[in-house]
C-alpha cells in the first residue's frame, strides 16, 4: 500500500559510515525514497555533505549507523538547523533510536505527518594556549579532559564564571550536556538527565577524592577547566572522537553554543520507552 507523504519533503539526503552494510542499507532508503519522488543523495564523506549546496533545501537528513556516526554528523550541520533521524547500525544507539528492521515502517509513519522534532543543547568548548585561541569546536555529547594511558593522574581547576569550585585529582572530568548523560558521563556515575533540559553536567572520573560528586548547573556562565599541574600527560577529547593534547596552563572554556541539535522523534516512542529497551529496565 502507497502511503500519502506530507508536501514539506522535497529533498531527504543520507549521511552513512564506511561499512558495506551501513553503504547497502542507504542505497536501499535512497531507492525507497526516489519511489516517493524525494530527492536523495548518498554521503559517506562529511566534507563532501558539509557543502553548502548539497544541504541546501534538505528538509532532513538520514544517519546510518550508530551513535558515534550521529555525534559526528551533528557538529558538522548544526549551523545548518537540519533535522536528523539516525537509523542503529551499531550497538547500544541512544541516539539512533530506529533499529534497521523497522527503519521503512518508521519512516513512513513519520514522513506522513509534520516532524516531532526532539531540541537538543550543545556545548561550544574553545582551547587556550599561552592566551591564544587554538581550537574550537560545537559537540552534542561532551568534552572530556582525561589522562593519557601511562599517566597516573591529571589534576584539573575548574570554574563557575570567575568563582573557583575545586581542583579535581583523577582520571579526569566530563562536562556533558543532558543528551550526553546517557553516554561517558552515565559510566563514570553521573545522572540521567532529560535530554530537552539545559543544563550542564560536571562528572569527575574516578576522583582521588570520593567526596567529589557529579554537579549540575544553570549554563548561563562558562566552565573553566585548567590543566594545573606540570609533567602530566592529559588529553583534551570531544564527542569521543576528536583528541587534543594538552599542555601545562592551557584552558578549556565550556560555553552553551548558538547552536542546537534537531532529532527527529519517533511517533511512538518516547523517552522513557528508550531507557527502557537500552537499559533493559522492566
Amino acid at each position: 500500500m502507497r502511503i500519502k507523504m506530507y508536501p514539506l519533503f522535497k529533498r531527504i539526503h543520507i549521511f552513512t559510515k564506511a561499512s558495506e552494510e551501513a553503504k547497502n542499507f542507504a542505497v536501499r532508503l535512497k531507492n525507497w525514497l526516489n519511489s516517493y519522488a524525494i530527492e536523495s543523495e548518498i554521503f559517506e564523506n562529511l566534507a563532501e555533505l558539509e557543502h553548502e549546496e548539497n544541504l541546501k533545501g534538505v528538509d532532513l537528513l538520514l544517519v546510518v549507523g550508530g551513535d558515534g556516526s550521529l555525534l559526528i554528523t551533528a557538529r558538522r550541520v548544526a549551523k545548518h538547523g537540519i533535522p536528523i533521524l539516525g537509523i542503529n547500525l551499531g550497538r547500544l544507539g541512544f541516539l539512533t533510536e530506529v533499529n534497521e528492521e523497522e527503519a521503512f515502517d518508521v519512516l513512513a509513519e513519520i514522513l506522513s505527518k509534520p516532524l516531532c522534532i526532539s531540541r537538543r543543547m550543545m556545548l561550544r568548548a574553545t582551547l587556550i594556549r599561552d592566551g591564544k585561541e587554538i581550537l574550537k569546536a560545537d559537540v552534542l555529547n561532551d568534552v572530556v579532559v582525561n589522562k593519557a594511558i601511562l599517566a597516573r593522574i591529571v589534576d584539573v581547576a575548574v570554574y563557575v564564571g570567575d568563582r573557583y569550585i575545586t581542583t579535581y585529582n583523577g582520571d579526569g572530568i566530563i562536562i556533558s550536556t543532558p543528551t550526553g548523560s546517557t553516554g561517558y558521563a552515565l559510566s563514570a556515575g553521573g545522572p540521567i538527565v532529560y535530554p530537552m533540559m539545559e543544563n550542564f553536567l560536571i562528572v569527575p572520573i574516578c576522583p582521588h577524592t570520593l567526596t567529589d560528586r557529579p554537579l549540575m548547573l544553570p549554563p548561563y556562565e562558562p566552565i573553566t577547566i585548567e590543566l594545573v599541574a606540570e609533567e602530566k600527560d592529559a588529553w583534551l577529547t570531544l564527542d569521543g572522537q576528536e583528541g587534543t593534547q594538552l599542555q601545562y596552563g592551557d584552558k578549556i572554556v565550556v560555553k552553551q553554543s548558538p547552536y542546537y541539535t534537531y532529532l527527529v522523534r519517533t511517533p511512538d516512542k518516547n523517552y522513557f520507552d528508550i531507557l527502557r529497551e537500552k537499559l533493559d529496565w522492566k
